[in-house]
């Protein structure tokens, strides 16, 4: 599977309470498939989750007349994320945290790389998340999912001009 999703404070009770389950799901796999072996990511996500209807829903903005937006947003679900670095864990639930204290969302998904240096000795992105998510608590309260990608290497052209 090119991703895997967790629930952290039963976030997924709030999704399957909006009736979001399948539609998560659906935009996930998009996503995944849209950008797997991508350079551009940034573009892709956008367009992806234009495609899929997270994009059209109002405003994405975090704080009023700043630029800061959500990725996506529909019923009270923010989608957050950047698949650079796994270190975005700590910016992304931020985000996630102030809609949620000014009651903008009711939870939020953030969308990370699983890849991270070989040379990290903390186990599974999906441990280190789990245990980062609750070593944050309380000042990262809110209920949150969290979706880890596999989007391999990206597919870069040969330098002698092949493909």
């Amino acid at each position: 599977m090119p991703y895997e999703i967790f629930h952290v404070r039963k976030s997924d009770k709030i999704i399957r309470d909006k009736n979001l389950e399948n539609y998560v799901q659906s935009t996930l796999e998009y996503v995944a498939d849209a950008l797997h072996g991508s350079l551009s990511r940034g573009e892709l996500l956008r367009q992806a989750l234009s495609d899929s209807g997270w994009r059209e829903n109002g405003s994405l903005n975090i704080l009023e007349g700043r630029r800061y937006q959500y990725k996506g947003f529909i019923k009270g679900v923010a989608l957050e994320g950047n698949f650079a670095s796994y270190e975005y864990i700590l910016e992304g639930l931020f985000r996630l945290q102030v809609g949620f204290d000014k009651k903008m969302i009711e939870t939020g998904i953030l969308m990370l790389t699983s890849q991270r240096s070989e040379k990290s000795s903390y186990g599974t992105s999906r441990e280190l998340a789990e245990a980062e998510v609750e070593m944050l608590y309380p000042t990262i309260s809110m209920p949150v999912s969290i979706a880890l990608f596999d989007l391999g290497d990206p597919d870069l052209p040969d330098e002698e001009g092949g493909d």
